[in-house]
């Protein structure tokens, strides 16, 4: 599943030619990649067609366009293989497009957005805006200002979820000490999307190696200042990651120009079972838990 590095890539990637651009039409392939906008795929069209949009704004996972519109936003979910492909209309069409968007620019030139989705685990969907709980920005690239009222707001889809550890607004102190009352497993706390977002299997398994701490390590016997490093070990990985474009192990997951991402290269953890530890060169392991993997050093990730 795309995690932060993989949709803040696409929201980068978006936000160069989206930003101040109209839909002008709308072709679903597959009205199953609009499962969560209830009123159905007339109405989306009916809503869409004829708004601008405002920006492109991100909190962890969710990825969401303001529309010009009233206080609504298109929001899509990537799922586990969602792609989100900007494409000149003369573009062959890609396979398994499930919904093409077609859009005018602010300088006249037409292109096409389109939902590319192998699973059908992702989605689009029309949803309102509500003013976020902190009354900061509703998510990364929110707008620095922030002096038109959609700016402070989130999807009522994604009001739930925690800030993530690359927003201006995330309160790490705070994060820590909630970490400090949970009596689960370190990994099973910081993929916890209500206490902080945006980290998942991948990027969980390569912070706690290089903060050498045990996946089923329990949080409230990790002292503070061990919690506090991991945290800004998940900052400098996340933030490592966005930089190479996120991490591909397969076709699944492209940037908007059909591109992988190339942190996979760096990866000392996830993925590495049986290599040598870049430390101690001792044999990665890769144990079940959780419907999943967790992948570690057991010489420098012991449980206690």
């Amino acid at each position: 599943m795309p995690e932060l590095p993989e949709v803040e890539t696409v929201r980068a990637g978006l936000a160069k030619s989206i930003t101040s651009a109209t839909i002008t039409g709308i072709k679903i392939h597959d009205a199953r990649s609009l499962k969560r906008h209830l009123s159905g795929p007339s109405d989306f069209k009916k809503k869409l067609i004829g708004t601008k949009v405002l920006d492109v704004v991100r909190r962890g996972k969710f990825l969401w366009l303001p529309l010009e519109a009233g206080e609504t936003a298109l929001v899509g979910h990537l799922g586990m293989s969602g792609q989100m492909l900007i494409r000149t209309p003369d573009f062959p069409e890609d396979n398994l497009n499930r919904v093409t968007i077609e859009f005018e620019s602010k300088n006249g030139k037409p292109f096409e957005l389109r939902f590319v989705d192998q699973r059908i685990f992702g989605s689009l969907a029309i949803d309102d805006l509500v003013p976020t709980r902190d009354g900061g920005a509703g998510g990364f690239s929110a707008g620095k200002n922030r002096a038109k009222s959609w700016q402070n707001m989130i999807p009522v889809s994604a009001s739930h979820i925690a800030r993530d550890p690359l927003d201006e607004a995330f309160d790490q102190d705070a994060v820590v000490e909630k970490m400090r009352t949970k009596r689960s497993g370190i990994k099973r706390v910081i993929l916890d999307q209500n206490l902080v977002s945006g980290i998942g299997n991948i990027y969980a398994d390569e912070s706690l190696w290089l903060a050498k701490i045990h996946f089923d390590r329990s949080a409230d016997g990790i002292s503070k200042g061990k919690l506090t490093e991991l945290m800004e070990i998940s900052k400098q990985v996340l933030s490592a990651a966005v930089e190479q474009g996120g991490t591909s192990f397969d076709e699944q997951y492209k940037n908007v120009n059909g591109e992988s991402g190339y942190f996979s290269q760096q990866l000392f953890a996830y993925g590495q079972t049986d290599k040598p530890c870049a430390r101690c060169q001792t044999p990665i392991r890769r144990q079940a838990w959780a419907n999943r993997g967790s992948h570690f050093c057991p010489k420098c990730q012991r449980p206690s």
